[in-house]
Formats: structure tokens, sequence, C-alpha cells
């Protein structure tokens, strides 16, 4: 094709062009520029309609003869074929013609193409192609920056290419890249997030040396992730191994730890370390701190210790929040001491904390454990008034207590409430109530209970199923038992030994021997 039959038809191609490039319905992704280069220059009005016909004859006149590539060798420019790329809207398109000009046209091609093709395909999620032209890019003799790195770096995490991001930086460091805190810091974090620990813990031992200086934000992520899963040996030595690199935990640091101890029963180590804060000039603890301990010796039923340091939070002028009051109500619920329990409740509107769910399911479920279920009900009465909702625990704890004490009408109404409210509905909730008529006799109440509990897509657990089981039994109904029995099996829920030796027990005293063996051969 001759340059002057080019010209005569790009005004007819273009607007072609126009139509067919959108249509695929693929947005080209450009990017914030790196620091330390300048944006490429505008180009001229000429060069505006040479992009136009090379974008043209890439689409639409493949392959191209020899005349046409000889004559873009000698016109385009890197800024021209720079703005072809971006003009051609498609990064699958740019890169081919990028692979193209590298191998049939003498091209220096500048940063911001390699640029904009690794940005755009990043953010489509084509992560293989971002790394080819990254390739290419390192071929040709450029470099990335530490801006264009950690784009790569970040979306390569987002996605869990983590092996993918190890190579990466291997490779750049090697090339002396700088590779910013901020990336890696970035990376570690999302690694965590991810529940890939180990790796990130082997990540930053790797770098370490290597262009690579962690600060306080680096170790405070992989302590958190430590703590999480209960390594906190491990996570104390990288917080002792802070001060060596020049970092001192903050504040933050110390109440991941802190809560990390009490989390593992550890609330003595971590009461120590809430004092070792007291003593600092540059941190000082505050509510989370205190609250992290008082939660911990509410859990081991330590109420004094956890009242005592509520005493010592007040005095230190450190203000309780709504979770400091949550625990400490919950905690004296469980041991019993409700009179405590409802002083606190009052005391929270003078410090400005409003009572929530949890506050009213932590005072429901300490009346339900004393045994005045009656007084609980005040409580569901108070929520009313206070247009509080009560969440799925609130419901379950009302609903077992009052089986406990077989008052299964007053529970089959909470459970028709809750069926009403938009809760999502748990097997633990309909349980008590279904026991309960299985061993008043109501069988057939039990049965309706179920069917109703697998309409709402709340399917029948281990504890639902042996229920039935036992229950059916009990009134002499083997064949129904059976038949429950192996709907347990047919929805891959396995029976435990305690369903699986009832069952036999009661087949063998109703002389069904055959049966018996059947269920034994099945679950052996």
């Amino acid at each position: 094709m001759t340059l002057f039959s080019l010209t005569n038809r790009v005004s007819r191609v273009l607007s072609a062009s126009k139509v067919f490039i959108p249509h695929r319905r693929i947005q080209f992704h450009g990017g914030s520029h790196p620091q330390g280069n300048k944006e490429p220059k505008a180009i001229q009005k000429q060069e505006s309609w040479l992009v136009k016909v090379v974008c043209t004859l890439f689409v639409y006149s493949q392959p191209l003869d020899d005349a046409c590539l000889s004559y873009l060798n000698n016109n385009l420019t890197p800024l021209i074929e720079f703005e072809v790329v971006k003009w051609l809207k498609n990064p699958t398109f740019g890169l081919k013609f990028l692979e193209l000009s590298r191998l049939n046209l003498n091209i220096n091609h500048s940063f911001w193409t390699y640029n904009l093709l690794i940005r755009s395909f990043c953010c489509m999620g084509l992560y293989g192609s971002a790394r080819l032209v990254f390739d290419y890019m390192k071929i040709d003799g450029h470099l990335p920056d530490s801006t264009l790195l950690g784009f790569m770096i970040s979306s390569f995490g987002r996605a869990g290419e983590f092996g993918m991001v190890r190579k990466l930086l291997a490779e750049v460091q090697s090339d002396d890249v700088m590779v910013t805190i901020f990336a890696v810091n970035n990376l570690l974090n999302m690694m965590v997030k991810q529940n890939n620990l180990e790796e990130a813990v082997s990540l930053y031992k790797e770098n370490l040396g290597l262009n690579f200086n962690p600060d306080t934000w680096t170790f405070n992520i992989l302590i958190r992730g430590l703590c999480r899963v209960g390594k906190v040996d491990q996570a104390f030595e990288f917080f002792n191994d802070m001060r060596s690199f020049g970092c001192f935990p903050d504040i933050v640091t110390y109440n991941t730890i802190i809560n990390g101890l009490c989390r593992e029963y550890e609330v003595d180590r971590g009461h120590s370390l809430l004092n070792e804060i007291r003593l600092r000039d540059d941190c000082a603890p505050n509510v989370v701190t205190y609250t992290s301990v008082i939660s911990g010796y509410c859990k081991l039923g330590k109420m004094e210790e956890a009242s005592a340091l509520f005493d010592e939070m007040m005095s230190s002028g450190t203000l309780p929040s709504v979770v400091t009051f949550n625990v400490l109500i919950d905690g004296f619920g469980k041991v019993g001491d409700m009179l405590s329990a409802k002083s606190l409740y009052e005391k929270m509107a003078s410090f400005g904390c409003i009572p929530d769910v949890v506050t009213f399911t932590s005072l429901i479920n300490g009346y339900c454990q004393i045994g005045d279920v009656n007084r609980s009900f005040q409580l569901w009465d108070a929520m009313k008034v206070k247009n509080v909702s009560p969440n799925v625990y609130t419901f379950a704890i009302t609903i077992n207590a009052l089986c406990k004490e077989n008052r299964l009408c007053e529970a089959f109404r909470f459970l028709r409430e809750l069926q009403c409210r938009n809760i999502v509905p748990k097997p633990f909730i309909f349980n008590p109530v279904i026991d309960g008529f299985c061993k008043a006799g109501n069988l057939d109440e039990a049965n309706r209970i179920v069917a109703e509990m697998e309409k709402k897509k709340c399917d029948p657990d281990k504890v639902t199923f042996t229920i039935l089981i036992i229950g059916h039994c009990m009134k002499g109904r083997m064949l129904k038992a059976i038949s429950i029995f192996d709907k347990m099996l047919s929805v891959g829920c396995p029976p435990d030994d305690v369903t699986v030796r009832s069952l036999i027990s009661c087949l063998l005293k109703a002389g069904m021997p055959k049966e018996a063996y059947r269920i034994s051969t099945i679950t052996s």
C-alpha cells in the first residue's frame, strides 16, 4: 500500500476505527507519571495526523508491506509511538504494536509506553502480560522507577501473585532499583490479610540488608499477623528486634501485642507491658490498651483485677468506651454478679456511652445464667424503647434459657419473631426448641420446625439430626429414625459416636438386628 492511497483511505477508515475499538469494551488505563520523569510532550498537529494513520494501518492493514514499514521506520519517534499505543485504547493491541515495532522498526521506545501498558494490564488483571512488557522494558534498556515498581508490587500482591512479586523484587535488587519501604510494607500487609503470614515473614527476612530498612509500621504488620494466629512468642521476637533497626514501638505496637497476650490468657504479661508504657515519656496507654487487659481478666473470671484496672484507667484520665463497659458487664454476668453488671450499665450514660446490642445481650445472658429469665424480658423491652435491634445471639440465649425451663411455647414465640426479622438463622437457635418438643413427645411439631429451618436455607447440623434420631427412637418410630440417619449421611453430615451408639442400641432393643448391623457397617 502506498502512502498516497493510505491518505485517501484514512478519513473513511478512521470513522470505522472509532466504532470498532470501543466496541471491545476494554478500558485502557493510564496512570500517574513516575517521580523523576517528565510528562511526555504534547504532539504537534501533523504528528497527531500521523498517529491516526499508523493506528488505522495497524488495525486494518496487517501484515504491513515493506513500503509501509520503511515509511514508519523513517517517521515514527518514541513520542509518536507512545501516542499510537495510547490512541489504540486497547492494551492488547498496544502490546502487539510494541512487539511489531521492536522486531521490524528501529525505534527506541520511551519509558512512558512501557509504563502505560504495564499499568493497563495490571488494572485489567492480566499480570502475565504486564510481566511480559516489564521484561521487554528491561531488555530495551529501561529500568522502572520506585513509583512504577510500587504499583506493580501492589497490583500483584492484591491478586495474590506473591511468587511473581518475589521474583520481581529479586530482579530489581540486582539492578540497584530502589524499592520504597512503603511498597514493601503495603505488600507485607496484603500478605498478612490474605493469610500468607509465613510467606510474609520469609519475605521480610529475605530482604533484610538488601536496600530494605524496616520501620515501625513493618514490625506492626508482622506482629499483628503473628498475634492474630496465636504466635505471641514469635511476635515478641520481632518486638525485641525493633530497637536494633532504630525503630521504637508505638502505641499500636503495644496494643497489638497486649491484645495478643490477653487472647492467649497471658494477661499478667499484658498487664506488665501496660505498666511499661506508663513509664515511657513518648507513649501513653489509651482506652484500647486498658480495655484489652480488662477483657483478658474478665475472660479468666478475675473480676476484682478487672475492676481495679478499670478504676486505675479512670484515675489516669482515660475515659472508658462502650467496648470497655461491654467486656466488664459480660464478665460480671458470667460470674453471676448481676448487681455489678447492672451498676455498670446504669453508669454508661454518664460517660457518653450508649448501650448497644452487645450490652443488652450480655445482660440478658447474665440473668438467664442465674435463672432469672423474666428479668431478661425487661431488657428486651428496654431494647425496643431504645430502638436497639437484637442479633442472632440475643435470640439464641433467650430461647435456650426458656427451653431449659420447659417454657416451649414462649421459646417458640421468640423463634417465630426471629424468622420475621432480617437475621440469618443458625441451627443452634432451633436445636433447643426441637429438642424440647422431642423430649415432650411432640415429634410432629419438631419435624415442622425442621421443615421451616430448611425453607429458611438453614440446614440441620449434626446436633439437629441426633436430636431427631433419638427422639424418634424413644417414641418407637424406628423406620423414621433410620430415614433421618440416611438423610444425615446423604447431605454429608457425618454422625458422631453418640448418634451411632444410640441408634444401634435402640434398633437392637426394637428387634431390628439387620438394620443395626447395616448402620454399624456403614459407620465403621
